[in-house]
């Protein structure tokens, strides 16, 4: 299986990640998933009054220097670290 395919597996299985994974841990999936598919950030930052837009703006912002490889390397290790987490604390 190539990178991209394993990338598209584990980006279904974060979508049942369970209810209590933090929003810290939903941002950085975010952030990583963005770079990944999309590439640098490519928007301007959202005003103070929007500020779950802002919050993933700057998660995505803050792996701006990652390639896309690097970034679907991450977002794989991340998925299957807080599944692993979610098996252990059920």
């Amino acid at each position: 299986m190539g990178l991209k395919e394993e990338f598209e597996e584990y980006a279904e299985k974060a979508k049942t990640l369970p209810q209590n994974t933090t929003n810290d841990d939903k941002l950085i999936l975010y952030g990583l998933y963005k770079q990944a598919t999309v590439g640098p950030v490519n928007t301007s930052r959202p005003g103070m009054f929007n500020m779950k837009e802002k919050y993933k703006w700057d998660a995505w912002k803050a792996v701006e220097g990652k390639s896309k490889e690097e970034a679907m390397n991450d977002y794989i290790t991340n998925v299957k670290q807080l599944q692993e987490a979610a098996a252990a604390s059920s």
